[in-house]
């Protein structure tokens, strides 16, 4: 009788252990994420700039929330210098200097192309989010894909194929993944917002987006 109970007791305590790690972990990750990058900026440049007007004071009053709204603002006016004052042929020649210094330019333009793919128009943003099936890693065998954009320079001038550049996330952490470059006539357009996707990717299939339609492509190749 004892060791029942006990065996009972200890399956209550893992089943409810395990919901309150379902039900708080993705709530307390999120909170600690966006409180995380709220004092980063709080302590970015408020700080720095205070010391530098008022040089008498050791140690910044740090208010929540003011050094991020500075940073903003900060950022605003670097914009506004950049965009009037400085115009293209300062960023032209900013981009000639980094050439010639090999570490530099390699940092500078991968940061640059995904800073330009995170904050693109909206007519390329849509090309940036698409969300695709392909086969991979094997024919037979699908797995759901992101879109960057066509292929350019010598990676499309070694084919006459359309090829697109595709990211293919793992599980269960999407940040990682593979590069791909896969013709368009073998991608298939799923009817699926990138949120959506990524639950799906993130949960190993666990986590399924309700009624969600395929694309008309999808229904050929999988009738």
């Amino acid at each position: 009788m004892r060791r029942r109970f006990f065996a009972f007791l200890r399956e209550a305590i893992r089943r409810y252990f395990v919901a309150g790690i379902l039900f708080f972990a993705p709530i307390g990750v999120t909170i600690w994420a966006i409180v995380s990058i709220i004092v980063w900026l709080d302590n970015l440049l408020l700080p720095r700039f205070i010391k530098l007007v008022l040089p008498g004071i050791e140690d910044p009053p740090s208010i929540p929330l003011v050094g991020m709204l500075f940073t903003f603002v900060v950022i605003i006016f670097l914009g506004v210098i950049a965009r009037h004052l400085l115009g293209g042929e300062f960023q032209r020649a900013w981009e000639r200097l980094l050439a010639r210094v090999p570490v530099a330019r390699s940092i500078y333009g991968g940061v640059k192309q995904l800073v330009e793919a995170i904050f693109a128009s909206s007519g390329q943003s849509a090309r940036f989010n698409r969300v695709v099936l392909l086969e991979y890693p094997r024919r037979g065998v699908y797995a759901l894909a992101f879109t960057t954009g066509p292929a350019r320079g010598i990676v499309q001038e070694v084919t006459e194929l359309e090829m697109i550049n595709c990211f293919v996330p793992t599980t269960p952490n999407p940040t990682s993944g593979f590069y791909l470059l896969v013709p368009e006539a073998d991608l298939t357009e799923v009817d699926l917002s990138v949120e959506d996707a990524f639950k799906l990717v993130m949960s190993a299939g666990l986590v399924t987006p309700d009624n969600v339609p395929l694309a008309d492509s999808t229904r050929r190749k999988t009738s």
